[in-house]
Protein backbone atom coordinates (compact mmCIF):
# COMPACT_ATOMS: atom_id res chain seq x y z
CA UNK A 1 0.00 0.00 0.00
CA UNK A 2 2.89 2.43 0.67
CA UNK A 3 4.90 1.84 -2.34
CA UNK A 4 1.21 2.48 -4.35
CA UNK A 5 0.86 5.80 -2.29
CA UNK A 6 4.57 6.70 -3.14
CA UNK A 7 3.91 5.90 -6.93
CA UNK A 8 0.64 7.98 -7.19
CA UNK A 9 2.47 10.80 -5.67
CA UNK A 10 5.08 10.55 -8.09
CA UNK A 11 2.71 10.40 -11.23
CA UNK A 12 0.26 13.14 -9.57
CA UNK A 13 3.61 15.51 -8.67
CA UNK A 14 4.74 14.69 -12.67
CA UNK A 15 1.64 15.60 -13.79
CA UNK A 16 1.88 19.11 -11.95
CA UNK A 17 5.31 19.59 -13.42
CA UNK A 18 3.81 18.83 -17.00
CA UNK A 19 1.26 21.53 -17.36
CA UNK A 20 0.38 21.87 -20.84
CA UNK A 21 0.83 25.48 -22.82
CA UNK A 22 -1.70 25.21 -25.01
CA UNK A 23 -5.63 24.20 -24.67
CA UNK A 24 -7.52 21.86 -27.49
CA UNK A 25 -8.39 25.25 -29.13
CA UNK A 26 -4.53 26.41 -29.90
CA UNK A 27 -4.71 28.58 -27.22
CA UNK A 28 -1.46 29.02 -25.01
CA UNK A 29 -2.62 28.66 -21.52
CA UNK A 30 0.40 28.80 -19.78
CA UNK A 31 3.62 30.53 -19.53
CA UNK A 32 2.95 33.35 -21.49
CA UNK A 33 6.06 35.37 -21.15
CA UNK A 34 8.01 33.15 -23.78
CA UNK A 35 9.49 33.35 -27.39
CA UNK A 36 6.69 33.56 -30.12
CA UNK A 37 8.03 32.67 -33.74
CA UNK A 38 4.97 33.30 -36.14
CA UNK A 39 0.98 34.92 -35.63
CA UNK A 40 -1.96 32.82 -35.47
CA UNK A 41 -3.02 31.10 -38.65
CA UNK A 42 -5.10 33.78 -40.94
CA UNK A 43 -3.65 36.97 -38.67
CA UNK A 44 -0.74 38.55 -40.67
CA UNK A 45 2.58 40.09 -38.29
CA UNK A 46 2.72 43.67 -38.78
CA UNK A 47 6.24 45.39 -38.53
CA UNK A 48 6.66 47.69 -35.93
CA UNK A 49 8.10 50.53 -37.92
CA UNK A 50 4.96 50.09 -40.09
CA UNK A 51 2.65 50.25 -37.00
CA UNK A 52 4.12 53.50 -35.80
CA UNK A 53 3.43 54.64 -39.27
CA UNK A 54 -0.92 54.29 -38.61
CA UNK A 55 -3.08 56.24 -36.74
CA UNK A 56 -5.16 54.93 -34.31
CA UNK A 57 -8.59 54.81 -34.57
CA UNK A 58 -8.42 56.15 -38.68
CA UNK A 59 -6.41 53.62 -40.04
CA UNK A 60 -6.46 50.38 -37.47
CA UNK A 61 -7.46 49.88 -34.02
CA UNK A 62 -4.91 49.41 -31.83
CA UNK A 63 -5.66 46.70 -29.27
CA UNK A 64 -3.41 46.39 -26.05
CA UNK A 65 -4.33 42.90 -24.04
CA UNK A 66 -1.88 43.44 -21.19
CA UNK A 67 -2.98 42.06 -17.63
CA UNK A 68 -4.11 45.47 -14.73
CA UNK A 69 -0.70 44.21 -12.92
CA UNK A 70 -1.89 43.81 -9.58
CA UNK A 71 -5.07 44.77 -10.26
CA UNK A 72 -8.31 42.86 -10.45
CA UNK A 73 -12.07 43.37 -12.25
CA UNK A 74 -14.66 43.33 -9.58
CA UNK A 75 -17.91 41.98 -10.65
CA UNK A 76 -19.72 45.18 -11.69
CA UNK A 77 -17.03 45.07 -14.03
CA UNK A 78 -15.00 48.23 -12.57
CA UNK A 79 -11.39 47.13 -12.28
CA UNK A 80 -9.38 47.73 -9.90
CA UNK A 81 -5.94 48.89 -10.78
CA UNK A 82 -2.74 48.59 -8.10
CA UNK A 83 -0.63 50.91 -11.03
CA UNK A 84 -1.38 52.64 -14.26
CA UNK A 85 -0.84 51.22 -17.79
CA UNK A 86 1.16 53.36 -20.44
CA UNK A 87 0.44 51.87 -23.84
CA UNK A 88 0.40 53.36 -27.91
CA UNK A 89 -1.25 56.28 -27.64
CA UNK A 90 -4.72 55.57 -28.70
CA UNK A 91 -4.74 52.09 -28.07
CA UNK A 92 -7.53 50.75 -26.52
CA UNK A 93 -7.08 48.48 -23.22
CA UNK A 94 -8.61 45.03 -22.53
CA UNK A 95 -6.88 43.79 -19.56
CA UNK A 96 -6.55 40.01 -19.68
CA UNK A 97 -8.42 39.22 -22.66
CA UNK A 98 -5.59 37.90 -24.27
CA UNK A 99 -5.07 34.89 -21.07
CA UNK A 100 -5.90 31.45 -23.32
CA UNK A 101 -9.05 31.27 -21.19
CA UNK A 102 -10.27 34.44 -19.91
CA UNK A 103 -13.38 34.67 -17.63
CA UNK A 104 -16.04 34.76 -19.35
CA UNK A 105 -16.93 38.60 -18.51
CA UNK A 106 -13.75 39.94 -19.57
CA UNK A 107 -14.33 37.64 -22.95
CA UNK A 108 -17.60 39.01 -23.27
CA UNK A 109 -16.60 42.63 -22.73
CA UNK A 110 -13.78 41.87 -25.37
CA UNK A 111 -16.34 40.82 -28.00
CA UNK A 112 -18.56 43.32 -27.54
CA UNK A 113 -16.08 46.02 -27.02
CA UNK A 114 -14.31 45.42 -30.25
CA UNK A 115 -17.46 45.26 -32.15
CA UNK A 116 -18.62 48.54 -30.79
CA UNK A 117 -15.04 50.10 -31.84
CA UNK A 118 -15.60 48.49 -35.55
CA UNK A 119 -18.29 49.88 -36.04
CA UNK A 120 -19.08 46.11 -36.58
CA UNK A 121 -16.74 46.71 -39.75
CA UNK A 122 -15.13 42.94 -39.79
CA UNK A 123 -12.90 44.13 -42.37
CA UNK A 124 -11.35 46.69 -40.39
CA UNK A 125 -7.25 46.74 -39.48
CA UNK A 126 -7.38 45.60 -35.76
CA UNK A 127 -3.54 45.30 -34.41
CA UNK A 128 -3.24 43.42 -31.45
CA UNK A 129 -0.54 43.23 -29.05
CA UNK A 130 1.07 43.11 -25.45
CA UNK A 131 4.37 43.28 -24.48
CA UNK A 132 7.65 41.53 -26.69
CA UNK A 133 7.77 37.88 -26.11
CA UNK A 134 4.10 37.40 -24.74
CA UNK A 135 1.47 35.38 -25.69
CA UNK A 136 -1.19 37.05 -24.94
CA UNK A 137 -1.74 39.34 -27.68
CA UNK A 138 -1.42 36.76 -30.07
CA UNK A 139 -4.53 34.85 -28.29
CA UNK A 140 -6.51 37.66 -28.61
CA UNK A 141 -5.32 37.99 -32.37
CA UNK A 142 -6.36 34.50 -32.82
CA UNK A 143 -9.84 34.69 -30.63
CA UNK A 144 -10.76 37.93 -32.99
CA UNK A 145 -9.78 36.10 -36.24
CA UNK A 146 -12.13 33.24 -35.06
CA UNK A 147 -14.78 35.55 -34.75
CA UNK A 148 -14.94 36.76 -38.15
CA UNK A 149 -12.76 39.86 -37.94
CA UNK A 150 -10.66 39.51 -41.37
CA UNK A 151 -8.26 41.88 -41.04
CA UNK A 152 -6.24 41.07 -37.87
CA UNK A 153 -2.67 41.57 -37.44
CA UNK A 154 -0.35 41.30 -34.40
CA UNK A 155 2.80 43.25 -33.39
CA UNK A 156 4.96 41.23 -32.10
CA UNK A 157 6.91 43.65 -30.03
CA UNK A 158 4.04 44.95 -28.42
CA UNK A 159 5.25 48.00 -26.03
CA UNK A 160 8.68 46.88 -25.23
CA UNK A 161 9.48 47.63 -28.64
CA UNK A 162 7.78 50.65 -29.37
CA UNK A 163 9.34 52.19 -26.73
CA UNK A 164 12.94 51.04 -27.56
CA UNK A 165 12.02 52.33 -30.54
CA UNK A 166 11.85 55.88 -28.89
CA UNK A 167 8.02 56.57 -29.37
CA UNK A 168 6.10 57.82 -26.99
CA UNK A 169 3.60 55.58 -24.48
CA UNK A 170 0.94 56.93 -22.85
CA UNK A 171 -1.50 56.52 -19.86
CA UNK A 172 -4.73 54.03 -20.91
CA UNK A 173 -7.39 52.79 -18.80
CA UNK A 174 -9.55 50.07 -19.18
CA UNK A 175 -12.48 49.12 -21.74
CA UNK A 176 -15.21 47.21 -20.93
CA UNK A 177 -15.56 49.30 -17.22
CA UNK A 178 -14.44 52.33 -15.32
CA UNK A 179 -11.01 51.85 -13.46
CA UNK A 180 -11.00 52.90 -9.94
Amino acid sequence: MRRFIMAAMLVASSALAHEPLFDADGYRVAHYRAPVRQPPAGVGRIALAAAAQLVPDRDAIFIDVLPAEGGHREPDGRWRLASSHDSIPGAHWFPDAGRGQPDPAIAGDFATGVVRLTGRARGRMLILFCRSDCWMGWNAAKRLRSMGFANVWWLAEGTDGWRDLGLPLAPVQPEGGTAT
